[in-house]
């Protein structure tokens, strides 16, 4: 019984079988010089790019702390597991953020450059909830504990709001 080796798919099925399965195609984006984000490829950005909630993280943070964080994103519902994560240079001035209804920024100089990029009216109406940086908490308990806590605050906002 040998088994005969399948043939690699072509994109059209591979896009057959994800929209069969109900899965959505994500594509990396780039930041253009005008600091908004645009496709890799030629396709344009949909009218409705505000997302949910987005999460600021250090530029180094280290794949033991975004595995703790992303699980415990995960943890808190649908919403914030699809959450996008945006990494923040340490001094940046601006950063190119989408908007959405809240922000977890983990750390103060993420928060700051939020902060910093985002327009006075879109800070107005989103929630921006600041939690410890990621490499905290891992040996912290109490930084744990804080996050449990700003993960649950934004699950009932975004679940209030219908999401």
């Amino acid at each position: 019984m040998n088994a005969q080796a399948a043939a690699p798919a072509g994109a059209s099925h591979r896009a057959r079988v994800l929209q069969a399965l109900g899965l959505t195609s994500w594509r990396c984006r780039q930041a253009a010089t005008g600091g908004t984000l645009q496709p890799t490829d030629d396709e344009p950005l949909p009218a409705t790019a505000n997302a949910d909630c987005v999460v600021l993280l250090p530029m180094a943070c280290g794949t033991r702390e975004l595995d703790l964080l992303g699980r415990a994103l995960n943890c808190a519902g649908a919403a914030l597991a699809r959450a996008g994560r945006v990494r923040v240079q340490p001094g940046a001035a601006e950063i190119a953020v989408p908007q959405a209804r809240a922000y977890l920024a983990c750390g103060e100089a993420q928060a700051h450059a939020l902060g910093r990029s985002l327009p006075m009216q879109v800070t107005a109406q989103a929630q921006i909830v600041l939690v410890d940086e990621p490499l905290r908490l891992l040996g912290d308990a109490a930084a744990k504990r804080r996050l449990w806590i700003a993960l649950r605050t934004l699950r009932r906002s975004l679940a209030a709001a219908g999401h």
